[in-house]
């Protein structure tokens, strides 16, 4: 496996880790059952994609991405700064909205650095991508 491989598996496991302990801070605060419905789904499909990503690493032999405590002290933090006074079903939605972009957003640039990978990194990317892009619709209804 070429290292632009390895760089694109990790940040799809980074991206989906941090999505997956994003939604693990807010669902205390959902209270809308829709709402709540959706982000449990999403939860089970970042999992998926992970996982992906996380064998063909080990099939690689290849170091699995390890968040630090420092990274996951930085998303908690920002997740309860951010619903501290407001936790309307709109404040939640739009914090997930930002998290889903960030997250898009450092996809596209390891993929632009990363840009001679091989087929099924750069498919798993896109779907996550894709994945992300559907999120940020759906939340948006309930802005």
């Amino acid at each position: 496996m070429l290292k632009q491989e390895v760089n694109i598996y990790k940040e799809i496991q980074r991206n989906t880790e941090a999505a997956m302990k994003a939604i693990d801070a807010v669902s205390d605060k959902v209270f809308d059952e829709k709402l709540a419905t959706q982000i449990s789904k999403q939860s089970l499909e970042y999992a998926q994609i992970r996982n992906q990503a996380y064998d063909k690493l080990l099939e690689a032999k290849a170091d699995p991405y390890r968040s630090s405590y420092a990274e996951n002290l930085k998303l908690a933090g920002g997740i309860q700064y951010n619903t501290l006074f407001n936790t309307s079903t709109s404040r939640i939605a739009e914090v997930m909205i930002k998290g889903c972009n960030e997250g898009v957003l450092k996809l596209n640039r390891v993929l632009n650095h990363n840009s001679q990978a091989d087929e099924q990194a750069l498919g798993l990317a896109q779907r996550l991508m894709q994945f992300e892009e559907k999120n940020i619709r759906q939340f948006t209804k309930y802005l």
